[in-house]
């Protein structure tokens, strides 16, 4: 296909993390590696820092995984915001659903609203489910309300008014109305036309929440960048325009994350993967997904306790990261996150920060080496971490070697929760999945989660610590659209169906076409939400075929039971629109000899299951196709670093990847 009109010669892929910002560069087919510390206060200042060491001349195309929507969410950060609702709705955001996912909690504490009381709003007026319009808003009383909101200080409105998904003509009125107040406005039938008024009020109100400082941070990335073109990743795995980015950010929550398992699935299918697992460990957290043959997504996810019914990667998050700080707690015992020390501080041995994490605690198992860090570039303190596990260790009552390999344990067990969270959980055999482990911490780490969940492969990608930002070169453009047509399956003929999803076509051609994508290269994929009548939850199922044997079956691998003679209803009709990118290539290479003396470096101790142990050492660019490591040992390269514990063996395969598996299991 022709590339949008933001793609140049050269492409640059950048995540930010919390510990570092990662940059992937694609020029004349070839891919190189950078990496600079995160500067959490102004996440700009890093992707600036580092685009500029890169020393790329000429112009590109940035596709970049941003976190400052994320961050804003998780941390209430975001702007101060506003709601007009139908009168007697405004409390909705309050009410929310009466459901206790901490069921034996005596004391449940909910989220407060992202929108204080006082600044939620009113509107007489009313739409039915049907889309007929009962009562229009009246002039005089939006704009006694409007004229509340100027003098009340707020910097973003959200606007959600009933049943807008079925006819948004007064929600258009309002909105209009509201622009003469300058601020951003964010509209519930643009951003989210699906029934279920607390879930669409509080994506709005999310949106309303996050914009305006991702506007702010993209406008100056933009200024900064000058003529060179940025395009935003996505929650779905896709990418879009910064100028759509600005104004609708809470497309962006998982934008990171997204990008990891982008790049993870890709690298595996180019080796001949498609049922894997993806393991992304950074600094302050790990990420996983499970792609059954392809990237699975969802559009009801719940980030920082919010429902934000976007189309999303379906990714599971736990506070286990590389900087997740050791402690223990009141009854005496370990707890490992999910606080972290991020990129300031940091780990101690990076040397400012006073508490020990699970960097530290693989850098005093010997798991780490000191003087092999980011290419040897950064040294480790190690001689810092002595002194605080020691500390750990006085307050557990145990060896420092016990604490430190107790810090590593319930760091693990906590990232095996969260794989079963997306496979066992969800009707899946880990023993049916391979693992593909990333992150800068995820090959520490990646051989004990495999084991201890029966998977029988590991994959590691050649620059494990920077496949997220591969991900956002591999980033295809992804626009979706989605309205709901509440239908007994049965009454519905396929020509209805078809007539449900046209005006969604057509709006997905046209924002494609802003995209800069040509119509002849843009991919429409057309999907149901479907569900049994009576129940309150749907699956989405592909529009093709019998998507209603679909439907049973897949009903029957999620909950354990079908029943093909209930009625059937579809809830939602969505639309996904593709335009693809030019992307890497992942070359084979010839296989060489199963002897990998050409990458041998050194011997050193590390501590397996409380034993010192001598291993060898390699150096990851020294190792050809078809080089075996037998474990015990050690793979350093510029990004992370692999253990290979005893037990385990790993080959390179043609594309440089290493494979991992316990020793004498088949290949």
């Amino acid at each position: 296909m022709n590339p949008p009109s933001g793609e140049r010669s050269a492409r640059v892929g950048i995540d930010t993390g919390g510990t570092f910002t990662d940059f992937l560069v694609l020029r004349d087919g070839r891919v190189s590696a950078h990496k600079v510390l995160s500067t959490p206060r102004n996440p700009a200042e890093a992707v600036l820092a580092g685009l500029h060491e890169t020393d790329l001349a000429g112009p590109k195309s940035v596709v970049h995984g941003s976190t400052v929507a994320t961050n804003a969410l998780l941390e209430r950060k975001g702007v101060r915001t506003a709601l007009i609702a139908t009168k007697g709705f405004e409390d909705v955001l309050e009410i929310g659903r009466q459901t206790r996912p901490d069921i034996y909690r005596l004391f449940v504490v909910r989220p407060t609203p992202l929108v204080d009381a006082r600044f939620r709003f009113g509107v007489d007026e009313r739409v039915l489910c049907s889309g007929e319009a009962e009562k229009a808003p009246e002039t005089p009383e939006v704009r006694e309300v409007l004229e509340k909101i100027r003098t009340s200080g707020v910097e973003s409105l959200a606007i959600c008014l009933l049943h807008a998904y079925a006819n948004h003509a007064h929600e258009e009125t309002v909105a209009a109305m509201a622009e003469e107040l300058g601020i951003p406005v964010s509209v519930s039938h643009r951003i989210l036309p699906e029934y279920r008024e607390f879930e669409r009020t509080v994506t709005t109100v999310v949106n309303a929440y996050v914009s305006p400082l991702m506007d702010r941070y993209l406008s100056h990335l933009d200024r900064e960048l000058g003529k060179d073109a940025l395009r935003i990743m996505q929650s779905n795995g896709g990418s879009i325009a910064a100028e759509t980015a600005r104004k609708e950010s809470v497309r962006t929550i998982l934008s990171g994350p997204a990008g990891g398992v982008v790049g993870a699935f890709g690298t595996a299918r180019a080796a001949g993967l498609t049922h894997v697992i993806t393991f992304d460990m950074g600094g302050t957290s790990t990420d996983v997904s499970l792609c059954d043959g392809e990237i699975r997504t969802t559009a009801e996810a719940a980030v920082a306790g919010f429902p934000v019914r976007v189309p999303m990667i379906d990714i599971h998050t736990v506070g286990a990261g590389g900087g997740s700080i050791a402690r223990v707690d009141a009854g005496g015992a370990l707890r490992v996150g999910p606080e972290s020390a991020g990129a300031d501080p940091g780990p101690a041995c990076y040397g400012k920060g006073e508490e020990i994490t699970t960097t530290d605690a693989n850098l005093y198992l010997g798991r780490l080496l000191p003087d092999h860090f980011l290419g040897g570039r950064m040294r480790l303190a190690g001689e810092r971490v002595e002194e605080r596990i020691r500390t750990l260790a006085s307050q557990l009552s145990v060896s420092p070697m016990a604490a430190a390999e107790g810090v590593v344990r319930v760091s693990n067990a906590a990232m095996e929760r969260a794989i079963r969270v997306v496979s066992v959980e969800k009707g899946y055999d880990p023993r049916e999945f391979v693992l593909v482990c990333f992150g800068g911490a995820g090959p520490l780490h990646a051989c004990d989660l495999a084991a201890a969940l029966s998977i029988p492969k590991v994959l590691v990608p050649e620059n494990p610590g920077l496949l997220s930002a591969l991900g956002m070169l591999l980033s295809d453009v992804i626009r979706d659209y989605s309205r709901t047509h509440l239908r007994k399956t049965a009454a519905v003929s396929r020509e209805d169906i078809d007539s449900f999803f046209a005006p969604l076509a057509e709006q997905a051609l046209t924002g494609m076409g802003k995209e800069g994508v040509p119509a002849g290269d843009i991919r429409v994929e057309r999907f149901l939400d479907m569900r049994y009548r009576g129940q309150s939850y749907e699956i989405t199922v592909p529009y093709d075929g019998d998507f209603e044997r679909e439907f049973h079956r897949e009903h029957l691998r999620m909950y354990g039971y079908q029943d093909p003679e209930r009625e059937t209803e579809i809830v939602n009709v969505r639309v996904r629109a593709v335009g693809a990118v030019g992307k890497p290539v992942f070359p084979e290479r010839e296989l060489s000899g199963e002897d990998p003396r050409a990458a041998f470096l050194e011997e050193r101790c590390l501590v397996e299951n409380g034993k010192e142990r001598e291993v060898r050492v390699y150096r990851r660019s020294g190792l050809a196709p078809g080089n075996l490591v037998a474990g015990p040992a050690i793979v350093v390269e510029f990004s992370s670093t692999v253990y290979i514990p005893s037990g385990w063996e790993c080959r390179v395969d043609r594309r440089g990847n290493l494979v991992l598996i316990p020793c004498g299991a088949p290949r």
